[in-house]
């Protein structure tokens, strides 16, 4: 038994048994295959990043619904949304399956544009960036304070720059899981 053990652990990196002439027979793995496998590691990152900017943004779009009484319901419904699109698009990116990804990849992108809408028209981004003053808050009001409102600025901005490179990333993926066009 121990000497199977050393025939194995061989000090020049091949199997004891072979001089090296069965190069030629051994199997390799194709390229598109080894980017496949990067690139579902890749997206296993980024859903799991995804997940926090979604936890921050339920945060986000549910506490002010909490003390004025009306929800942003468009918010609140694109992220659901996009929460079980990411649920379809980790299963799609486990088994393989394109059709789960392009379908990630449309509802996340119209989630997320109708979640950045909804924000910004609620807490009136557009004016904050025009009204840009410290000097004019005295309290802590989400809707007047500007610094808030550039916080929830960067956020929004953040979070599409993201979405674009995740939908880049399943693109890619998608490209590299699509089977070799054969020349006719």
């Amino acid at each position: 038994m121990v000497r199977e053990m050393q025939q194995r652990k061989s000090t020049f990196g091949r199997p004891s048994g072979t001089d090296g002439s069965d190069y030629s027979y051994r199997m390799v793995v194709d390229s598109r295959y080894q980017l496949v496998a990067k690139g579902k590691k890749r997206l296993s990152l980024l859903f799991i990043i995804q997940a926090l900017f979604l936890l921050i943004g339920a945060i986000i779009a549910i506490l002010p619904g909490i003390e004025k009484d009306n929800l942003n319901t468009i918010a609140f419904y694109s992220l659901i949304v996009s929460v079980v699109s990411l649920i379809i698009a980790e299963i799609g990116r486990r088994r393989s399956r394109p059709t789960l990804l392009r379908f990630y990849a449309v509802a996340s992108s119209v989630a997320m544009l109708l979640f950045i809408a909804s924000l910004a028209k609620q807490y009136s981004l557009l004016k904050a960036i025009k009204d840009f003053s410290f000097a004019k808050t005295r309290e802590f009001d989400a809707d007047d304070f500007p610094g808030f409102q550039a916080g929830i600025l960067v956020y929004l901005l953040t979070l599409l720059v993201f979405n674009i490179f995740t939908i880049k990333a399943v693109i890619s993926l998608l490209f590299n899981m699509s089977p070799p066009k054969k020349a006719s």
